[in-house]
């Protein structure tokens, strides 16, 4: 059973690991354990109770509490803070009841009220048994009359054993450098990783890992990430009492929520697990969850498709679309995607943006004969698409200028010629859905690239139902509503999710999206490092990756397409200047592809050889099944002479026989994973290896 529960403590259990917390003597909620699975009930400790503490801090401040409020005589960091009507600005929550139920994942729902006010708070806990993975999430309800102003209500706080010398992992970069790691020891106090653009952001990730020397095939790992597409904060904190915990959820910054009666708030989940096993095991945990679990076609292929925008940029048309598209199919190519500048007046990024309809003089009858070439060529079609932005030159601003972010009395910031359209607004939401669902309709289209090109400023909403800084909240759950809205309409079509690169990749645009735009950087040396920090929480058949003309000068098309058949392949260079011979080289890269995708897209991803680290880098992906797998290796630039490095296979049954393309010899499966091999290459060069496992008489 899953679940264990009594009056005042609860286990909850998946396959390897185990969870608890309970009520200590003063009925505070303390987490009491988070690691492997133990064998029997009475294994797992009691509620946490100090022994002495100094008048200083208080009594309250030693607890490691579950969802401590800003209240009494702790100060460590909360997790609810709250202003009620009459000023008071502390909660102190009693526990009212429990249950128990969820189909097919067991959930836990704990009930508290507040000593003296009407504020009601439900812990929510889904069991992911499958995966090791917990799900936590807050409902706060205003049972009374008047409001309560809620300014901070974050989704979780975990708590690691007891100790120092714990190590944060997270992700930092900016546009065209996004994913990079960053592991740096905890030390006492707080560390504070944050989003404030209205997105993810390129600078910051919503996801976590925290360890004590593990390694990417060993030690324990905790690990987790927030599914939510806007502004969120993680703050990692040591007490002076060598306790670590970590908090995550909605930010705080320029936030307010008007708790209205009957109108509860409910956060984003917290998805956290722990695994004895290293980071690499803890990606793989994630990456199936998010191809059994989030996506909407997980089980579906991504088809190897083009996209025309740096070879016509805005000049597009017809024509010129379908001599693209010609050369594509040719060179096998499933997927044909027209950029930017197919609609209304839009002839540079100064104009267009909001009118989401064929511009009449490059389209004078509409997309369907360009469709019709494109599905005649045995390939379907695809769109790219900015909803969320407005140029001043549109009919839509011109018509509607109160529809976009602003302050009345400040100038409205221009980034990249646009503006945002207040996705909080149902009006807007409403155009946008109406708008796209005409396109979608009217047009067979198989594939829709939704961008997003410019951060918040100036965030305000004259006419908000609440406080205006709930736009930063309400602003995500209206892009979530005309995504739904649209899927439901059309839930064959694939959505992909780009950010100006990879500014909103989380688990809550993955509800809705199958693929991720990981980053504007093409450039295939410095993809490899973007690709491994993405592949820490998200599985390859979520990472568009194209080849494209960046770097040909110096790196050779096999390596651009070898690194971006590291997750779901495209292409974008402008294949109206590729010769015949680099036009055949990708042909035979495709039909390679081809071949091995199965493995890569819904394989497990050993990495073996870090690119953040070496210029000599190894990536592995084996089928679930053990029975083939593909190797790709990369050496970008090192001077010689070099002693290249074994590279240890992993994921292999250890007892059955395996191939190598390229050794003569074949081998048992531990042999590979612990004598290893060795590839050599030249600088800039790479090698695609089959894994076969042999049938044994």
């Amino acid at each position: 059973m899953p679940i264990h529960t009594s009056p005042n403590y609860w286990i909850l259990e998946t396959r390897h690991s185990a969870y608890a917390f309970g009520l200590n003597k003063s009925n505070l909620l303390s987490h009491c354990y988070w690691g492997k699975r133990l064998p029997f009930v009475k294994d797992y400790p009691a509620p946490f109770e100090p022994s002495g503490w100094a008048s200083t801090d208080g009594y309250d401040h030693f607890i490691p509490e579950e969802y401590p409020g800003y209240a009494g005589t702790k100060y460590t960091d909360p997790t609810l803070k709250v202003t009620f009507a009459d000023g008071v600005r502390d909660v102190v929550l009693s526990l009212v009841d429990f249950k128990t139920g969820g189909s097919p994942q067991p959930e836990l729902a704990l009930r508290f009220k507040d000593s003296a006010y009407p504020l009601q708070l439900t812990l929510h806990y889904r069991i992911h048994e499958e995966y090791d993975l917990i799900e936590r999430w807050v409902t706060l309800e205003n049972l009374g009359t008047e409001s309560i102003s809620v300014e901070r209500a974050f989704s979780a706080k975990w708590t690691f054993p007891h100790g120092n010398g714990y190590s944060l992992t997270h992700m930092y970069g900016r546009h065209i450098d996004e994913f990079n790691m960053q592991r740096e020891i905890l030390t006492p106090g707080l560390k504070v990783i944050e989003s404030r653009r209205i997105i993810p952001s390129h600078r910051a990730v919503p996801w976590f890992t925290v360890e004590r020397e593990a390694s990417e095939n060993h030690g324990d790992v905790f690990f987790g990430t927030l599914a939510w597409s806007g502004n969120f904060k993680i703050t990692a904190e040591v007490t002076e009492y060598a306790s670590t915990r970590l908090s995550i959820g909605l930010n705080d910054w320029d936030f307010a929520w008007q708790l209205k009666p009957n109108e509860p708030l409910v956060t984003p989940s917290a998805i956290s697990g722990y695994t004895p096993n290293g980071f690499g095991d803890a990606s793989r945990i994630f990456h199936d969850y998010v191809r059994n679990e989030l996506l909407p076609h997980g089980k579906v292929l991504h088809k190897i498709l083009y996209n025309s925008w740096e070879a016509t940029l805005f000049n597009v048309d017809e024509t010129s679309q379908a001599n693209l598209a010609e050369i594509a199919a040719n060179m096998g190519v499933e997927l044909f995607v027209m950029d930017d500048g197919w609609f209304h007046n839009r002839n540079w990024d100064n104009a267009g943006l909001g009118d989401w309809f064929p511009d009449a003089k490059k389209f004078p009858n509409g997309l369907g004969g360009l469709i019709k070439r494109v599905n005649d060529l045995g390939m379907d079609f695809g769109l790219w698409v900015e909803p969320e932005m407005v140029n001043p030159d549109s009919d839509l601003y011109r018509a509607h200028p109160d529809w976009v972010i602003h302050f009345p009395t400040r100038a409205r910031t221009e980034a990249r010629n646009q503006l945002i359209l207040n996705m909080a607004r149902v009006d807007v939401q409403d155009y946008i859905i109406t708008t796209l669902d005409k396109i979608l309709s009217e047009n067979n289209i198989a594939f829709i690239k939704w961008d997003m090109n410019r951060p918040a400023s100036e965030p305000g909403w004259q006419d908000a139902p609440g406080d205006p800084r709930e736009l930063w909240v309400r602003y995500v759950y209206g892009l979530y509503r005309v995504w739904g809205e649209l899927r439901r309409r059309h839930p064959n079509v694939i959505w992909q999710s780009c950010a100006s690169g990879g500014g909103r990749p989380d688990f809550g645009i993955l509800q809705f999206a199958d693929q991720v735009w990981v980053s504007d950087n093409t450039e295939a040396t410095k993809r490899l490092s973007i690709q491994e920090g993405f592949s820490q929480f998200m599985p390859a058949i979520t990472m568009e990756a194209w080849v494209t003309d960046w770097g040909k000068e110096t790196v050779p098309l096999e390596f651009r397409f070898h690194v971006s058949m590291c997750g779901s392949l495209g292409v974008g260079g402008n294949l109206l200047e590729w010769n015949q011979a680099e036009r055949q080289m990708g042909a035979d890269c495709i039909e390679l592809y081809k071949s091995i995708r199965h493995i890569i897209q819904f394989g497990d991803q050993y990495r073996l050889i870090a690119p953040q680290k070496n210029n000599y880098s190894a990536v592995q992906y084996i089928s679930k099944d053990k029975s083939e797998g593909v190797l790709f290796v990369f050496r970008t630039l090192i001077p010689d002479p070099f002693r290249f490095p074994v590279i240890h296979l992993r994921g292999l049954d250890p007892e059955a026989l395996y191939s190598i393309e390229g050794f003569d010899q074949p081998r048992s499966g531990l042999a590979w994973m612990e004598a290893g091999v060795r590839v050599e290459l030249k600088n800039l060069q790479s090698k695609v290896i089959r894994i076969t496992r042999l049938t044994q008489s």
